[in-house]
């Protein structure tokens, strides 16, 4: 035996309750931008996850031999050590950062003097979206304060009304007869065609359709390509609606979108280390570069990662600028959020497995390597999260434990990490992961990716590229089932285990260690799986449009009395205001800054704002135009730990 303990019970809670306080009193009083500070709570979250790996495989693995009990004990074992080594690599990457702001800041004044910019070309990809979706991206990418931009609008869907639409607006139209290689090929299509043209741009920025820029999102980007080795600068993705679990769990103000760990903190520190990777949407790329390529690449379903790849290799580097420069739509949709992960995860594999890949082959470096394997772990870690959230209710149905440890060993290095693993990664992350709810979203998708990864290893390529639809109507509850019925089942082996071992016939009268170990476990996995239930039960999302929090004078005229008002969310569709008359009042209209006056009143169509607005074509623009010129805050971008659990509470109650 390596390890061994002679603590009781009370002495090793003391240990982890102590770890608990010294971890919390860390992460309050220590600044994640100190260098110091950073380094030494990463170094103890490295030995404490380094102690607790290697007290598992040292001293809890049974001699193998061929029986359920030791293989399911092995299987556990192994995605456990996956996702301790992505947690390790994790903590490894995010000892440095950077921060380009100084440097946008300087370039932007540059460019702003400059007598000639460079000429930019913004295409935005669509396929099949709605039009008041695509809208948002066109007008926003006009009202950019760029003199030398032109928009095009690349529609792989060949909609007639989407090329009168872009010739009523003014701006470029481009379409294809097929749609080869799905998003890259249409990429290369408008590639292909503005090469051709007499004034060919220097660089071209990427919008999915769903996005729109602010106004200064070129002139806080294109300064930062003085530097000769930088390819592509990518800004973070930014939302301004909720996503399926900030609605269906009404924490929307409380609890951040699943991406913003990866956004705001992974991808800063692999800028660091030249590790940062193009997104796919609100990005500029140098289009030398691509033509020294050949094109946008299209061999990997993330035709975005495998850009920065492909780049990375003649000596390019990604630029990651971290700031809010874009919003766009999030997945509204339980089976939407499920086909973008399991579409990102078989696309990272097959980027590894091409014959020029960073697995094992290409022009990489040992650094660039590493980093594309941190990234391919994370995905191999999500059977982990099955694996914990069944183990206990295989416990009780068969009498197999899925890891044969002292107890007491397993509280005292176990837990101690657990506590002092949720402490870092909120205070490295700055409040963007809360206990329960960043495991509710890895949960939702553990199921698909392990059913994605097992298919990869039979068939890795070969799969259609499949859209993330996105503005449907979901006026009305919806329900999940393949995902609701897992996670009902879950939900409920674990009840019912808690209670057959509590309260059956055959109950013990006293519980040994590994049954109160089983017990807790059995009680922590049904809280988890009755918290994504909740998330795949889709509670309805009120008009086509979604409003944006603002705060804006305004003046309200009904029955031909005109008084000043308070915007506090605003669409095309309608407003929230300080309504100053009643339903029905005479010749209504709102007066809204940089709009005019916009003919208002009761509507009968559901909506998510009291106060119905009816704009003109040319006030529908203006409208987009003031919500976008500067991104909307619309989300939380913090979590709050009590105000979510309160939400939680209240949605399960309701």
């Amino acid at each position: 035996m390596f390890f061994n303990s002679n603590d009781d019970v009370f002495s090793v809670l003391a240990f982890d309750l102590l770890i608990a306080i010294c971890a919390l009193l860390f992460a309050i009083l220590g600044d994640p931008k100190r260098m110091f500070e950073r380094a030494a709570f990463s170094l103890l979250m490295l030995l404490s996850l380094g102690l607790y790996i290697s007290w598992r495989a040292l001293d809890t693995l049974p001699p193998f031999e061929l029986s359920a009990e030791t293989i399911w004990n092995y299987i556990y074992f192994l995605f456990e050590a996956v996702s301790v080594l992505y947690a390790m690599g994790s903590v490894l990457i995010l000892l440095r950062r950077t921060d380009w702001t100084e440097q946008a800041d300087r370039s932007e004044q540059e460019l702003t003097a400059a007598a000639n910019l460079p000429s930019v070309d913004v295409f935005i990809c669509t396929y099949n979206e709605p039009l008041n979706i695509l809208e948002k991206s066109v007008i926003a990418a006009q009202a950019m304060d760029y003199h030398r931009l032109r928009v095009f609008v690349c529609d792989d869907t060949r909609r007639p009304e989407v090329r009168q639409y872009c010739e009523r607006v003014g701006v470029n139209y481009l379409t294809r007869p097929d749609n080869k290689h799905a998003k890259a090929g249409n990429l290369n299509n408008a590639l292909r065609h503005t090469n051709m043209l007499a004034d060919v741009s220097d660089f071209i920025m990427v919008l999915d359709a769903d996005f729109a820029p602010q106004a200064n999102f070129l002139n806080r980007v294109v300064g930062l390509f003085k530097d000769g080795k930088v390819a592509v600068v990518q800004t973070p993705q930014f939302y301004f609606n909720s996503d399926p679990i900030q609605h269906n769990l009404g924490i929307r103000h409380s609890f951040v979108d699943d991406q913003r760990v990866f956004f705001d903190t992974f991808q800063p520190a692999k800028d660091a280390a030249g590790c940062a990777f193009c997104v796919g949407t609100s990005f500029v790329v140098r289009r030398a570069a691509v033509n020294e390529i050949g094109r946008f690449p299209h061999e990997a379903l993330s035709e975005d990662m495998l850009l920065t790849y492909r780049l990375m290799e003649r000596g390019y580097v990604t630029r990651w600028l971290n700031e809010k420069l874009s919003v766009g739509l999030s997945a509204e949709g339980i089976p939407e959020y499920i086909t973008q992960r399991t579409r990102w995860c078989l696309g990272t594999i097959q980027i590894g497995l091409l014959r020029d890949g960073p697995l094992w082959r290409g022009n990489f470096t040992l650094t660039q390597r590493l980093h594309y394997l941190h990234g391919l772990f994370c995905w191999l870690s999500k059977p982990f999260i099955l694996c914990l959230l069944l183990a206990p209710s295989i416990y009780w149905l068969t009498g197999m434990p899925a890891l044969q440890a002292d107890e007491l060993l397993f509280m005292k290095y176990g837990l101690s990490s657990l506590f002092l693993f949720w402490a870092y990664s909120a205070w490295i992350s700055e409040r963007r992961t809360l206990p329960l709810f960043t495991e509710v979203t890895h949960a939702l998708t553990a199921v698909p990716i392990t059913i994605t990864l097992l298919q990869a290893i039979r068939k890795p390529f070969g799969r259609p590229f499949k859209v993330t639809e996105k503005g449907g109507d979901r006026s009305a509850i919806r329900v999940h089932r393949p995902t609701a019925l897992f996670f009902s089942f879950v939900a409920a082996m674990s009840a019912l285990s808690v209670i057959r071992v509590v309260y059956g016939w055959d109950a013990p009268v006293e519980f040994s260690g590994r049954e109160c170990l089983n017990l807790v476990w059995s009680a922590v996995a049904m809280v988890i799986a009755f918290t994504s239930l909740l998330c795949c039960i889709e509670l309805p999302r009120l008009g086509q449009e979604e409003p944006i929090e603002i705060s804006l004078n305004a003046k309200h005229k009904a029955d031909g009395k005109i008084a000043d008002t308070t915007i506090t969310a605003l669409s095309t569709e309608g407003a929230t205001i300080a309504r100053l008359a009643p339903v029905g009042s005479q010749d209504e209209a709102l007066f809204i800054p940089e709009v005019g006056w916009v003919s208002a009143g009761a509507s009968s169509a559901p909506s998510a704002t009291p106060f119905a607005l009816f704009p003109t074509p040319e006030q529908h623009d203006a409208i987009l135009r003031l919500l976008f010129r500067t991104a909307p805050g619309n989300v939380a971008e913090k979590g709050d730990l009590g105000k979510s659990m309160r939400m939680l509470l209240s949605r399960a109650l309701s």
